[in-house]
């Protein structure tokens, strides 16, 4: 089981220097891999009139996750990446599909795709997409990025995308890069099913209904003819609340459960999860260190 880390720029902020020790650090201290999230505007919280208890603010935090990575691919040497998760359907396709690639080659490898549908109308209004079909483009999407990415020219015609004998350059050289979905929504899991290479769920606490859901994804990923044992899941844990035994312990869950990877968030604060009390570098990087000193010989 690998054990990754969320940044957590909205409480330390994104100075270059902080952003390359955090890495490091994270690196140093044995984690395999760096999760950054994605929201591209924030709203001003004076005007704001959803009762959305999420509602993402200006005054939030947010390194684009392709700038951010590839800085990080150029600071690090084994530490591996993930966006946590790209809202892909408020961008362009093939775009996406070129900046993933480019970024999984000047990584030398290190990237997973996390991408999700959204759940902001903010962003989707103000970069001209329609938050209202979101989830039908994004199966789309996959389709779109995975040819792009295995293919020197593509040929494509759906409902929301043409490419006409074109291709991008450079290519990941596997002709793929993993491909995870975020998110909890009905029509999730047969996306993954169909064409993921992994989940990351949030919203499960170590218990039966965890192991009930990650059944049902096995049973959908063999119903699509796909091995359910090369589907990954990583699930998020937190380290507000408890102590090393009780970290242990969901660990221990986890890795029993099946979960391929754990991700510590320090700053995430709903469902289960707690955030941690300070929100220094110097108090996320101890609490991070805590964690994996607690957990190490379970991973």
């Amino acid at each position: 089981m690998q054990l990754g880390a969320l940044v957590p720029f909205t409480d330390t902020g994104g100075e270059p220097s902080l952003v390359r020790d955090f890495a490091q650090t994270l690196e140093a201290l044995g984690y395999d891999f760096l999760e950054a999230p994605d929201h591209v505007l924030g709203a001003n919280p004076a005007t704001i009139v959803s009762d959305e208890p999420r509602s993402t603010i200006a005054a939030d935090m947010f390194h684009d996750p392709f700038v951010l990575l590839g800085y990080l691919a150029a600071s690090t040497t084994t530490l591996t990446f993930s966006t946590g998760v790209l809202i892909v359907a408020q961008r362009q396709t093939a775009l996406v599909a070129k900046q993933a690639a480019c970024l999984d080659v000047l990584s030398g490898g290190r990237f997973r795709l996390g991408i999700g549908v959204g759940w902001n109308p903010v962003e989707f209004s103000g970069l001209n997409e329609n938050f209202h079909n979101r989830g039908r483009r994004s199966e789309e999407q996959a389709q779109v990025m995975q040819a792009l990415w295995s293919q020197q020219y593509v040929t494509f015609k759906g409902k929301y995308h043409t490419i006409e004998d074109a291709g991008i350059n450079p290519r990941p050289a596997s002709g793929r890069i993993p491909l995870w979905y975020g998110g909890h929504h009905q029509h999730t899991l047969p996306r993954i099913a169909k064409w993921g290479d992994g989940w990351m769920p949030n919203a499960y606490p170590p218990d039966q209904s965890a192991l009930d859901i990650f059944a049902e994804l096995r049973r959908l990923t063999e119903q699509a003819e796909r091995d359910p044992a090369a589907i990954g899941i990583e699930v998020w844990t937190s380290c507000g609340q408890g102590a090393e035994a009780d970290w242990r312990r969901e660990a221990a869950f986890w890795k029993q459960a099946g979960a391929s990877h754990i991700c510590l968030t320090t700053t995430f604060n709903r469902r289960h999860h707690t955030r941690i009390a300070g929100t220094t570098l110097a108090d996320h990087l101890t609490a991070m260190k805590r964690y994996r000193d607690a957990v190490a010989d379970i991973l």
